[in-house]
Order: C-alpha cells, then structure tokens, then sequence
C-alpha cells in the first residue's frame, strides 16, 4: 500500500456522500441488543458493494470482513447494536430517520457507534483502491450485543473461532482524542433476607427492606473512599436499583436486594471489590450475600455464551507501539499531534485487551457525550476524517513492521 495520506484525505472526501448515505441507511434500521440482524446484512451488503475480499457472519452473530491474505492481521471493531431511543418527546427529530444538514446528521447510533462502522467501511475501500501491502490482512468487525454485555463478543471471537489480530483499533466515538484505556467495572447484586408479617404487627416479622437501608447508607461512604488512579482515575460505586418481595402491601417486606456499579481503577480486583462490600459492618450485621450477576441471554441466532458480570480495566502506556502508530497515522493524516486520554465509559476493550491481552487502542468519530443520549449526532467531517486515518494504519503498521 502507497502511503500518500494526502491522496487518502482527498480519497475521502470523495466517498462523503457515500459515507453519509450508508450511515443513514444503519440509522434507519433499529438494532437494539440481540436484535441486530437486519443491520449486520445491510452492513454485509455495503462491505460487498466496495469490495471486501472475504465476509462472514459467525454463529453469535457478529460481522466479519477482511481485506488481504497476509500473515499480518490487525483489526478494527465497532458494535452495531444500540441502546433504545428512551423517551420520543425528547427528541427533536425522529431517531431512526437520520436527519441530516449542512454538518452534521441526526439520529440513534451515529456517534455510539453507526458512525464508526461507516468509516471503517469506506475506510476498506480507499485501502482496495490503494492497494494493500501483501504482508497485510485487514479485519473488520461490527459485533454484537455489546450494549448489554461490553466485550462478549470478542470473547466470543477469540475463544471459540481462534481468531487473535496483532491489535485493534476500537471505533467508539472518542472526542478527538486517542483513547488507550477505560476503567473496568462490574454488576454486583446484594441480596437480604427478611420474613413476612401481618402489616398492623411488624414486630413479628423481620423487615428486609429497613435491614437495607443503613447498608445503603455504608455503601454511600465506601463510594466516596475508593482508590484513584493517576490515569484511568477514580474508582466508583453507584447503586442503580433496587427490588423487593413482600405478600401484599399490608405485610412486612421478606427479602430486598440491589443492583451496584462498581466502576473498577487500575489495579483492583474482582475480589477485592466484592470482599471490601462482604466486610462492610452493616452487611455482615444483615446477614446479607454480594454475588456478581451473570448474563446468558441469547444473541439473535439464538447462541448463548454465559459470562460472570466482570469486565476488567485496561490500559497501553503511551510509548506502546500501536499508540505511537496511531500518533503517526493521525500526525500525518492531519499535520497536528493528538490529545491522548482515556474512556471513562466501557468498550470492548476489556475482553481485548483486558481479558486476552490483545493490544487495544481507541480513535472514533463522534462526541462521548453523544452516548446514549436523546438528539444524538455526528459530525460529517468527523466521519471523512475518521475514514482517512483507518485507511491510512495498514500502510504505517507495516512500514514499521519492515523498519523494525
């Protein structure tokens, strides 16, 4: 592949228009998690349309298209499932119409992650127009059910089809900035055991519900204590629900149990975190058990591949070679050095790189606080910018393989 990375910004800007058509049409169509295969065939069809040399569709689901034979394969991902549109009255236009002006088009997934997905494609099809380094195979990934289960499918990949590329380039949106890490984080559930008793005599049951609450009151101040990291940042504790079971509304309350996010900094554990909750005074006083949730539910072809609710933390140091690399490309592509920072939300990188130690680093079009937000948008030069910097990384990656 000729590295001419002015020729690849012109080559760009050439494929806008198809760009941002293609990006519309994945608006279009709705893919939450587990429902996402009319979007992974419209995806198949435009990565045929430009001329992918092999596309598959494993048994999760999950798309995979690759350009080049090469014994070097490096690879770049984006989910294509995305959350649901939330309240409509919140939304100035319709989230699956795609609404587009000037700069800019609207809509649910174009920042989180329908835009990445679009660059990445046409991205193939300035390097098919280049050519591509022998040496080289290029995989292209839009995977599933990452909104409900951060990196199963890469575990997916890795584990069951044997596939493991030198790196990867995640697409999710990242401000501008290279992102090389994210803290980790996973979903514990606190459970307390109560007994039921009429309502006009509580004193003969035992209330689960205010056996509760002065856990939620520790759980509280354990949040505000947790560990920092210099990079990834503070550690972090929320409790996001909470249930309970009682016989009627005139009984006392016979069990209740919550759901926490534990955002986890560089450093800590599984165990760590779940025993610092099991020790705290009030749980142990309550009796009450700290389990990980587990998440088993089928992708859209039906395969269920269970996994434990723990998702580690991940970083690369700035000097690791695949950020130097991405530095280069954008460098070169844009004639500026790039802000290097990290996520503070989770990506397939914890199965990546968190799990199987792949290198994983993070450059996407869109804005982070896009996410999962009403009148979500992406930038149309965000998306020709992107475009050009993928299409320019098998060129510098094998450069400097050759140097080396």
């Amino acid at each position: 592949m000729i590295i001419d990375h002015e020729n690849i910004l012109n080559l760009a800007n050439q494929h806008r228009s198809s760009i941002y058509g293609f990006l519309r049409d994945m608006v279009a169509i709705p893919s939450q998690s587990r429902n996402e295969k009319k979007i992974i065939n419209r995806i198949k069809k435009e990565m045929t349309d430009v001329g992918f040399d092999r596309i598959e569709i494993d048994v999760m689901g999950n798309l995979l298209g690759y350009i080049g034979t090469g014994k070097h394969l490096i690879a770049m991902d984006a989910h294509v499932d995305t959350v649901g549109p939330g309240k409509m009255d919140n939304w100035h236009h319709d989230p699956y119409k795609g609404y587009e002006d000037d700069t800019t088009i609207y809509g649910l997934g174009t920042s989180d992650q329908a835009g990445g997905m679009a660059a990445m494609v046409y991205a193939g099809k300035i390097i098919k127009e280049l050519g591509l380094d022998p040496d080289l195979t290029l995989l292209v990934t839009g995977t599933v059910q990452e909104e409900e289960c951060d990196g199963l499918c890469w575990r997916y990949i890795i584990e069951q089809t044997g596939i493991r590329p030198e790196f990867v380039i995640s697409t999710e949106p990242s401000s501008g900035k290279i992102r090389r890490g994210q803290k980790g984080r996973m979903e514990m559930r606190l459970f307390v055991e109560g007994k039921s008793a009429h309502a006009s005599t509580p004193e003969r049951g035992d209330n689960a519900i205010f056996k509760m609450v002065p856990i939620l009151s520790e759980l509280e101040q354990l949040a505000g204590r947790l560990k920092e990291d210099p990079f990834l940042g503070k550690a972090t504790l929320t409790v996001s629900e909470i249930f309970f079971t009682s016989p009627a509304r005139c009984a006392v309350a016979d069990s209740c149990w919550v759901s926490i996010d534990r955002r986890l900094t560089a450093g800590e554990t599984v165990e760590d975190a779940l025993s610092e909750i099991r020790n705290l005074d009030s749980v142990l006083d309550a009796g009450a058990t700290v389990t990980l949730y587990n998440y088993d539910l089928p992708s859209y072809t039906g395969l269920v591949y269970p996994t434990e609710c723990y998702f580690p933390s991940w970083t690369i140091e700035e000097d690791h070679p695949i950020c130097r690399l991405l530095v280069k490309a954008y460098s070169s592509i844009f004639n500026q050095t790039p802000e290097i920072d990290n996520w503070d939300f989770s990506t397939n990188g914890v199965a990546i790189m968190g799990q199987h130690h792949i290198p994983c680093i993070g450059f996407g079009p869109g804005q982070i606080d896009q996410a999962h937000a009403p009148n979500e948008k992406i930038m149309k030069k965000d998306l020709v910018e992107a475009a050009a910097l993928y299409a320019a990384i098998p060129g510098v990656y094998i450069k400097h393989i050759k140097e080396k």
